[in-house]
């Protein structure tokens, strides 16, 4: 028997378990390790298609499935498959050739479980494009036929970024639709209901895991959802104010190991589950 019997971890990977220079820690490392030595799950939830993600699987070394498309989908890489994937509406090509005719300055991906294509470049489509697995670019989206996971917008201009958010909010489809803002300069469309606090759940049925003993770490928007589901919610000192808001717990930053700290604080009886 470990001291972490049956505690799950999810956490964030950029700004949250990964420093600002997007490596790992040894000090995260090693305490990651002896947490899954003690009985604990530990696991990262993203909004990184799958692909983007083995590096850092293979890195990181989770006891569990991943969540990826910020709450789409949960792909094991024991078995190389998905455990769970839900899927966008053709619908949502609607939205694209809005975005495309009304706002044509903004960078526009399509994720599907297998690849990244492009749909019009700029320099923050080009970035995520470039490191892509397979990715393809589509001259013609509309006549597209794969699964959609996930549709990505990207800008750095901040006053375009917020009118590309408020023309998406008040579309006549956007009801259909849930939405995130994941990194400054992403906005995606998403499945209606899907949320990193969807993955967390389910990996709790499909692990078959306590939900008392489930906790998130996350800094950013999208995080929200998984730090309110979890049973402890923690969000690192330099999360933004809504991912602050809603945690029971702000620990160190990025930057100070903030996983070995809650590692630590666990085993110590600084951090406690709510009594249920």
């Amino acid at each position: 028997m470990g001291i972490f019997d049956g505690i799950m971890i999810c956490s964030d990977l950029d700004g949250t378990l990964l420093r600002n220079d997007r490596t790992l820690s040894e000090e995260n490392w090693e305490a990651i390790r002896y947490f899954q030595r003690e009985g604990g799950i530990f696991t990262f939830v993203t909004g990184r298609p799958s692909y983007h993600a083995e590096a850092l699987y293979s890195m990181i070394l989770p006891n569990a499935p991943i969540g990826c498309f910020n709450g789409g989908g949960i792909y094991d890489f024991t078995k190389g498959s998905y455990l769970y994937l839900n899927e966008l509406p053709r619908s949502v090509l609607e939205l694209i050739a809005y975005v495309e005719q009304e706002l044509p300055h903004v960078g526009i991906l399509i994720a599907t479980p297998e690849r990244i294509c492009g749909i019009r470049s700029n320099p923050i489509s080009e970035e995520i494009f470039g490191r892509a697995k397979n990715p393809i670019r589509l001259s013609d989206y509309r006549s597209f036929d794969q699964p959609i996971a996930k549709i990505v917008f990207c800008e750095d201009n901040m006053e375009i970024m917020a009118e590309l958010i408020e023309r998406l909010q008040a579309h006549p489809m956007s009801d259909q639709f849930d939405f995130i803002r994941s990194e400054e300069f992403l906005y995606e469309i998403l499945p209606k209901n899907s949320n990193k606090g969807v993955v967390l759940s389910k990996l709790c049925e499909i692990l078959k895991l306590d939900p008392s003993k489930t906790v998130a770490v996350g800094d950013y928007n999208n995080d929200v959802a998984m730090i309110r589901e979890a049973a402890l919610g923690i969000a690192v000192k330099n999360a933004v104010p809504e991912a602050r808001a809603v945690a029971d717990v702000v620990t160190v930053s990025n930057e100070e190991h903030a996983i070995a700290r809650i590692i630590s604080d666990l085993e110590s009886g600084a951090l406690q589950f709510p009594c249920s």
